[in-house]
């Protein structure tokens, strides 16, 4: 199933093939495209104004680490809308952080879900990040 249903700004096409199970409960889609030029976002995590990680529960370091993810997008003058692929990368994985990062994603992209790849590991680059998401994302052809 091709969704078609999409804003001017936002130039993605999201496929989720009927022959494939439904994604977007899970938080992506299963291929997204879209014309223009590629834009590589680096891993956002949970961080404060010097780079150190914010302590905090799964879910807060979710949301932080999209908010940021958000800034870093607006930094280069695009937004969520222009995100293809999202590679998420999860400390200890379990299915209640699988719920949580489900929520932060459905919050923050809406039903409009990127492709996304998640990896459960041992420990990310600093001591205290539970979290971390990169991001590519297409600058729409003009």
């Amino acid at each position: 199933m091709t969704d078609t249903d999409r804003t001017p700004a936002d130039q993605r096409t999201i496929t989720n093939p009927d022959t494939l199970h439904d994604p977007t409960p899970f938080g992506y889609s299963h291929a997204v495209s879209a014309p223009g030029e590629l834009v590589f976002i680096g891993g956002q995590y949970a961080s404060d104004a010097t780079g150190s990680p914010v302590p905090g529960d799964f879910a807060a370091q979710v949301e932080l680490s999209l908010t940021n993810l958000r800034l870093a997008l607006e930094g280069v003058g695009l937004g969520l809308e222009n995100v293809v692929r999202l590679g998420s990368y999860v400390v200890d994985h379990d299915m209640t952080k699988l719920a949580a990062l489900g929520k932060g994603l459905h919050a923050h992209f809406g039903e409009r879900l990127p492709a996304q790849t998640l990896s459960g590991v041992a420990a990310l680059a600093l001591p205290g990040m539970l979290f971390e998401i990169d991001a590519v994302a297409v600058r729409p052809a003009r």
